[in-house]
């Protein structure tokens, strides 16, 4: 593989700004459904509903809405895995979202056994990584709202969470997760960002996201309704992540056409800064001494990158910095005529 060097500050000035206009506009068909709009606390924050909300949820129905559908059909793989006899990994809370008739009835078809490896596989990177920052660690999850990652996993001392996902699927695994006990750790801090907001950027910076320190991005189960809505996304993050951050994911292939996704990918994730490698299931279930039947066609591809350039925080230090010692300069000259 080629080495890339992180990209010169001056090589991406012309490009900071022209983006932003941009990611606005695309974000916003991202989700068709509307959202509701409630605020998006910690879990352990979270307020009754109001009378008028529970009339709300009353009125709509899990069975016939695809996003929540979709986000239990996630939930009961992980369940699903958990009951292994020797599991990938553990989630104790994935049985809340499901009825209590499915839990003895589940089953895993073999086409769908990706899902738990790339489960463990983003697992273990967001704790590897996580655990060698130094001091504030800024963690991003874009999920299906049904995300239990906040909650089961062991996340070092002073980890801010970020879950970007529909808002009214994560209302509803807010209550029930609520309702079994689950607790974001003290040392940490969690916040909800719904992706119907239209402005992913604007939207973590006002929680207290800060691109001037590091971050880790990962994306599991967020629903894309097209290849614009990953792109706007991607290029968010490529505004916030600092050089040398990580996005570990999957992308559903049906959201574009390109017959070679892995010639699209790289070029895609080149032009937002990103080098990346498309990881295979087959060899992550041969790692962990896992065995799979006959190669399948997958419906999602695995990847992991790290980013080459500066976010716009970096560069925005880095241009008040130049500022600075220009200012200084001038003042020094002045001093000695």
């Amino acid at each position: 593989m080629i080495y890339l060097k992180p990209l010169v500050p001056s090589e991406v000035l012309a490009s900071s700004s022209s983006k932003k206009s941009a990611i606005s506009l695309r974000m916003q068909s991202l989700c068709a459904p509307s959202p509701l709009h409630f605020p998006a606390t910690a879990l352990r924050r979270c307020r009754t509903p109001t009378s008028a909300v529970r009339s709300l949820r009353a009125e709509r129905s899990e069975e016939n809405d695809p996003l929540i559908q979709s986000a239990l059909d996630s939930a009961s793989l992980r369940l699903r895995e958990t009951n292994r006899t020797e599991p990938l990994f553990i989630d104790p809370y994935a049985a809340c979202f499901l009825p209590p008739y499915t839990k003895k009835e589940l089953d895993i078809h073999e086409q769908q056994q990706h899902y738990c490896l790339a489960t463990k596989f983003i697992d273990d990177k967001l704790l590897d990584i996580a655990k060698r920052i130094d001091g504030l660690k800024q963690v991003v999850l874009f999920t299906d709202g049904m995300d239990t990652r906040p909650y089961r996993l062991n996340w070092p001392t002073s980890t801010m969470i970020f879950d970007v996902s529909p808002e009214k699927v994560f209302e509803i695994a807010s209550e029930k997760l609520q309702g079994v006990g689950a607790r974001i750790p003290k040392s940490c801090l969690f916040f909800h960002i719904p992706v119907e907001s239209g402005n992913i950027e604007q939207r973590l910076r006002s929680k207290g996201f800060s691109g001037n320190r590091p971050s880790i991005w990962a994306m599991q189960g967020l629903p894309y309704e097209s290849q614009s809505g990953f792109e706007a996304i991607l290029s968010a993050i490529s505004s916030l992540a600092m050089n040398e951050c990580y996005l570990i994911g999957e992308l559903p292939t049906n959201i574009t056409l390109q017959s070679d996704l892995s010639k699209w990918m790289d070029k895609l994730f080149m032009s937002n800064g990103f080098r990346v490698k498309v990881v295979s299931y087959e060899e992550i279930a041969a790692s962990l001494g896992v065995a799979l039947p006959s190669p399948v066609n997958h419906d999602t591809v695995l990847f992991i990158a790290q980013q080459l350039k500066f976010s716009d925080d970096q560069m925005e230090k880095w241009r008040q910095e130049f500022q600075r010692v220009e200012e200084d300069g001038d003042e020094q000259g002045f001093d000695e005529l």
